[in-house]
């Protein structure tokens, strides 16, 4: 496994629209910035979203152009399919170790055509798409990928030779190896977003299990324009749906999933999705089963009085199970939490469940921030700066500290951004020029296929 190792003033773990922010924040400021995302595109959560709450904004024209402003910053460097596996205190700094995983193509030479992807003949789930639609083992990430490099899911190719004979530039290595970066810097953002609770684990709701069950961010693709079907279509038979019905607090506020806490978002996020179902469908008839509704943000309660308004159903009850007809229509079986508290099945053709927010990541052995009872980074003022942890020098944005929506985790990322440019400035990261930056930055940037 060879090294390397280059010097930058920050570095920013995540490449979601929090860490994106952050690093753009930082390197305005002069500071040169290394963003390190696990996936093989930065983007995060928020580019798989169709639109954003409550102004229903279209979410790519928000996020691609912060993923573009931070592909071609000159103080900004990209590693894309990279992981941090290790951070030590070195006197005011910090030195971390970073782990490149192979792509098995030279993103030097990559033009992102495609062709490669076409001559492929394996086809596998694909993720971005909440394995609703299908890619092949070489493939582009998704089409607004930053970088658009394509990559080999190695566990999955048959080692068939017939991308390397349809690449025009000869951009294919098999024979590539995992690479280890060592990086000196000055000071450290956490941005590594969140993951969803795991809801499939609650068999009454019957999710992996039953076709029509689908998670809200599956929905999310399914109103995506560039969705996996281009329209709204049940999966088990492609059918237009008639009647589509959310399970609020699927995966938050509940002990057995060890999530106790509100999620925040799920209550806006499944009535903005009802909103625009309701657009893209007229004829649908949208009810949302809850406990309790939070629309706890600036102009929330009027987005939830318009869905009132447009027709979509609000019924305070829990649903104890969901199980389906020989047609695969899911039945809901709930419990009225008013009137007299009867319990009544309902069908529909489609029930979204509104899964909770957990921790990303785990910093646990890998850099020295402690978290707190609910696994998120712990900031230590919260009042007074959010974005401070129990390190000095390592700073927090977005959902890594916790839940909350897109406009927080920005407000937020900006005052990381902040607190890490003081830092720096305290210690003397300032006007500095750093030998080898410039140069290995560049080298490590086409190593991770930052497509500058």
């Amino acid at each position: 496994m060879s090294k390397k190792r280059i010097m930058v003033d920050g570095l920013v773990i995540g490449g979601g629209i929090a860490g994106l922010q952050a690093a753009l924040d930082l390197a305005d400021q002069g500071h040169s910035v290394l963003v390190v995302e696990k996936e093989p595109s930065i983007g995060g959560k928020m580019i798989a979203l169709s639109k954003v709450f409550p102004t229903l904004d279209c979410s790519s024209c928000i996020c691609t152009p912060r993923m573009a402003a931070a592909a071609h910053h000159q103080n900004i460097t990209l590693m894309t399919y990279s992981e941090v596996k290790e951070t030590r205190r070195v006197g005011n700094g910090f030195e971390a170790t970073v782990l490149q995983k192979p792509r098995y193509v030279n993103a030097n030479d990559c033009t992102g055509c495609r062709l490669c992807e076409y001559a492929c003949p394996v086809n596998l789930p694909h993720e971005f798409e909440g394995n609703l639609g299908a890619r092949r083992a070489i493939y582009v990430p998704f089409s607004t990928a930053i970088p658009q490099v394509a990559l080999v899911d190695i566990d999955n190719c048959i080692l068939c030779g017939l991308c390397e004979k349809a690449c025009p530039t000869k951009a294919i290595d098999f024979l590539q190896e995992p690479e280890e970066i060592t990086v000196e810097v000055g000071a450290i953002i956490l941005a590594t977003g969140y993951d969803l609770s795991p809801v499939e684990a609650k068999e009454q709701y019957g999710q992996g299990r039953l076709r029509n069950v689908l998670s809200a961010l599956q929905v999310e693709r399914l109103l995506a324009p560039h969705g996996p079907y281009g329209r709204v279509l049940r999966p088990s038979d492609g059918k237009i749906p008639d009647t589509v019905a959310y399970v609020q607090c699927a995966g938050s506020r509940d002990q057995t999933l060890g999530v106790p806490y509100c999620s925040r978002v799920c209550c806006m996020y499944a009535i903005k999705q009802a909103m625009l179902l309701s657009g893209a469908l007229p004829l649908v008839e949208v009810t949302i089963y809850y406990m309790d509704i939070r629309a706890f943000g600036k102009a929330f309660e009027q987005f939830y009085q318009n869905a009132k308004a447009m027709g979509i159903q609000f019924i305070k009850a829990k649903v104890a199970k969901i199980t389906e007809d020989e047609e695969q229509n899911p039945i809901v079986r709930i419990e009225m939490m008013e009137e007299d508290g009867h319990v009544e099945e309902r069908t529909h053709d489609m029930v979204v469940l509104s899964p909770g927010i957990l921790p990303g990541w785990d910093p646990a052995g890998v850099v020295l921030a402690e978290t707190a009872k609910d696994g998120f980074i712990r900031c230590v003022q919260q009042e007074l700066s959010p974005s401070r942890t129990s390190e000095e020098g390592v700073f927090v944005a977005g959902t890594a500290a916790g839940p909350k929506d897109i406009p927080d985790s920005i407000l937020e990322a900006g005052a990381a951004a902040m607190e890490a440019a003081i830092y720096l400035r305290q210690n003397g990261y300032v006007g500095q020029e750093r030998e080898v930056r410039e140069s290995t930055l560049r080298e490590a940037a086409l190593a991770g296929g930052s497509g500058r």
